[in-house]
């Protein structure tokens, strides 16, 4: 009988690849103390490893927030011109919901 899939957190998975990146234990010593397949533990470094270079890159997350600005901004006027656009229209129609 199989063992049902365990799903590891990304701060686990980080604690024990840096273990790992560290070297003062041994793959298997790193797998043996938190249950888990030496393979695995080989993979979560490996994917650190590659993925390191992105934290250090200039601008990489500078690029998404300001184009998100911009997104964000523009809709900002298209809601404003809008609200304008209605709030004349409802002020030339007579009645309870018109303006006074």
């Amino acid at each position: 009988m199989r063992k049902p899939r365990r799903n590891h957190s990304a701060a686990f998975k980080a604690r024990v690849a840096l273990e790992a990146i560290r070297g003062e234990k041994s793959v298997a010593e790193i797998a043996a103390r938190h249950e888990v397949h030496a393979n695995q533990v080989s993979t979560w470094k490996s994917q650190a490893l590659e993925s390191l270079a992105a934290v250090f890159e200039k601008g990489a997350g500078e690029t998404d927030s300001a184009a998100q600005i911009q997104a964000l901004q523009a809709k900002i006027g298209q809601l404003t011109m809008e609200n304008d656009f209605l709030e004349n229209a409802l002020g030339r129609f007579p009645g309870p919901s018109g303006k006074r």
